[in-house]
């Protein structure tokens, strides 16, 4: 698998990334280790996750895979922290929870430190210079390589970005995470170039359109499906109206003209879009693990790649 660095920085990931959301619960143990193995064998490298995915039980999954399974050092390694739902906040950007929380995800993990660390949503209640110094310390400290920001707006990631490269030694903000597919293209307004003038590499979350490029909505919703379960079918809904509709009938024509899979083809569109450094697959299974690895040898023709974009266009 091809391997590319993320923005201006050293730091080189797989351009395709195996996310852990679902690792815990919908994805066991022995499932998780199988797909694991199964990306390491492809080459993959970067393996994201956060401290709230399952309750942390994600973390924990991946932590005892690197003690009994895999090498440290043949992952990359990324988790966030910020989001707190179970408590009187929803999100905490302070400095005394973003220390206590990286602490808690190294424990979690069974590591001393994160290849990257991100802060998993922008919280406006806390000044941006404390949080910038709790990243700061967390960086300098070695409990994390590089930091990075997760689902921030274009001017959000700007003065982050501007803060911490303006002042010597503070440690630069080196990727952005952010929802990016066919169905998803609202950071192409703002936050894509910010990321490009600012060297921040993306990561692109959600490449699939929360599943549904993939073609299984098509005629309604399956019962072994995300959109069927209590904890997803708020977050796939969203997707499953016309537009999106017209989207993925346009992916499965051109899948269908080339021989792959609609899931090849709306990986690959993001996959290849400037500025992206890794697109993360979320998979609750083995098989569809193995389903957008097959991506990997697929570069769109251009006129396909011309043809989506028009039918996926903002308004």
């Amino acid at each position: 698998m091809e391997q590319r660095y993320v923005g201006r920085s050293g730091l080189s990931v797989s351009r395709l990334g195996l996310g852990t959301m679902t690792w815990g619960r919908d994805t066991d143990a022995d499932d998780a280790a199988a797909q694991l193995g199964m990306f390491l064998d492809a080459g993959g490298t970067l393996v994201d996750t956060a401290d709230v995915y399952t309750g942390g039980d994600a973390e924990r999954v991946l932590g005892r895979l690197l003690r009994d399974q895999v090498p440290r050092e043949e992952l990359v390694i990324s988790t966030k922290a910020v989001v707190t739902p179970m408590g009187h906040r929803q999100r905490d950007a302070s400095r005394r929870h973003l220390i206590a929380a990286v602490d808690a995800s190294l424990s979690r993990l069974g590591v001393d430190y994160v290849d990257l660390w991100q802060l998993h949503t922008y919280d406006a209640e806390v000044p941006l210079d404390e949080t910038l110094a709790a990243v700061d310390t967390i960086v300098s400290s070695g409990r994390a390589l590089y930091a990075g920001v997760c689902d921030y707006t274009g001017w959000q990631l700007a003065a982050a970005s501007v803060t911490q490269r303006v002042i010597p030694g503070r440690a630069p903000i080196t990727s952005v995470q952010t929802e990016y597919s066919l169905l998803a293209r609202d950071a192409e307004r703002e936050l894509l170039p910010a990321a490009h003038h600012m060297g921040v590499g993306v990561l692109a979350w959600s490449p699939l359109g929360r599943g549904v490029l993939t073609g299984k909505y098509r005629t309604g919703i399956p019962a072994d499906s995300r959109a069927a379960t209590p904890h997803f079918a708020d977050f796939v809904r969203p997707y499953l109206d016309d537009r999106s509709r017209s989207v993925v009938e346009s992916v499965v024509t051109a899948a269908e003209g080339l021989g792959v899979s609609a899931t090849a083809v709306a990986l690959s569109w993001v996959r290849d879009q400037p500025g992206v450094a890794s697109a993360i697959v979320g998979a609750r299974t083995l098989a569809q693990l193995k389903g957008t690895l097959l991506a990997e040898d697929l570069e769109l023709p251009i006129e396909i790649r011309e043809a989506l974009d028009d039918v996926s266009s903002p308004e």
